[in-house]
């Protein structure tokens, strides 16, 4: 038998939002786009499910975070298909504060391993479930928006919508 997905499209202050998430409501992926391929191209052949239109159990979430609560992301159940290395780094990227950025050496840092700045940026490139599992959190030594999938505007959108509120 198939596995099957919801999938779900949002309107957000950055454009639209689609979810993908498994029947016991954990996210598979997600992103700034209206493009079911799009998000379930994150995805490796081998773990794309049947996908099947309705509501997310998780949109009140993001609903809740472009309202100003921009920790209710941090509840939201999640599946990643990784190694043991990328599992670990995304644990991390769970950890990161809203409006405390970490860089990819720190993030490197935290998974045991300060010399595996590569697989850090790595794990945050394959980072299916964006937003929930916060890889736009993360910026280069410099302080810059390196890399994100959905595009650097809506990282530094996040980043200063996180900013703002985590201050308030």
């Amino acid at each position: 038998m198939t596995a099957t997905a919801l999938v779900h499209t949002i309107d957000t202050p950055d454009g639209a939002f689609t979810l993908l998430e498994n029947d016991e409501g954990r996210v598979l992926s997600s992103g700034w786009t209206d493009s079911t391929e799009a998000v379930l191209a994150r995805l490796a052949p081998k773990n794309r499910p049947e996908v099947l239109s309705g509501p997310s159990h998780n949109a009140s979430a993001v609903h809740a975070f472009y309202a100003g609560d921009v920790r209710a992301i941090d509840a939201v159940p999640v599946h990643h298909f990784g190694t043991p290395l990328q599992n670990i780094a995304w644990a991390e990227l769970r950890r990161i504060a809203p409006g405390a950025p970490i860089t990819y050496t720190e993030l490197a840092t935290r998974t045991g391993n300060v010399r595996a700045v590569r697989a850090a940026a790595s794990a945050c490139a394959r980072n299916a479930p964006a937003l929930f599992v916060p890889c736009h959190r993360v910026i280069n030594t410099a302080g810059g928006l390196a890399g994100f999938a959905w595009g650097i505007p809506v990282k530094r959108a996040l980043l200063a919508r996180e900013a703002a509120f985590a201050t308030a």
